[in-house]
């Protein structure tokens, strides 16, 4: 199961760069996703489809997080802890790197998931995040 969950954000990271770079293959990126999928942050817990609502969406994140100046995500650990046979948390430690004012900002955090095993593979079916935007402010990416 680590195995699988791990390549999972190895294959999200990939993905996640190559959108940033203006390359999003969005087949690929709502392949890491299970058809439905539960999101909690501080703004509260919402829930969603695997469709073409979330291309819509993934599209205009991406473009906002090239707006920012978004330069690249890393995954710098990844925690993988059992439920069952066919579910895990993976707590993934990030780094992202801004450029800001001409210098690049690096900011590191850690987001829960919720993976379901499907044959071979893993997908997300949740996440739990923080504060992204308060995060973005305190570092001064956003106003």
């Amino acid at each position: 199961m680590r195995e699988v969950v791990t390549e999972l954000f190895e294959r999200y990271e990939r993905e996640f760069n190559a959108a940033l770079a203006g390359e999003p293959d969005l087949e690929a990126i709502s392949r890491l996703y299970d058809d439905v999928f539960i999101a909690a942050t501080p703004a509260g817990v919402m829930t969603g489809q695997n469709d073409e609502e979330l291309k819509k969406v993934m599209t205009a994140g991406f473009s906002h997080y090239r707006d920012i100046g978004t330069q690249r995500m890393e995954v710098r650990k990844i925690r993988v802890e059992p439920i069952d046979e066919l579910h895990a948390i993976a707590r993934v430690d990030w780094r992202a790197v801004y450029i800001v004012g001409g210098g690049e900002k690096v900011i590191d955090f850690t987001n829960a998931y919720l993976a379901r095993l499907k044959g071979d593979r893993a997908t997300v079916f949740g996440w739990i995040t923080g504060d992204e935007d308060a995060e973005l402010r305190r570092h001064g990416v956003i106003e």
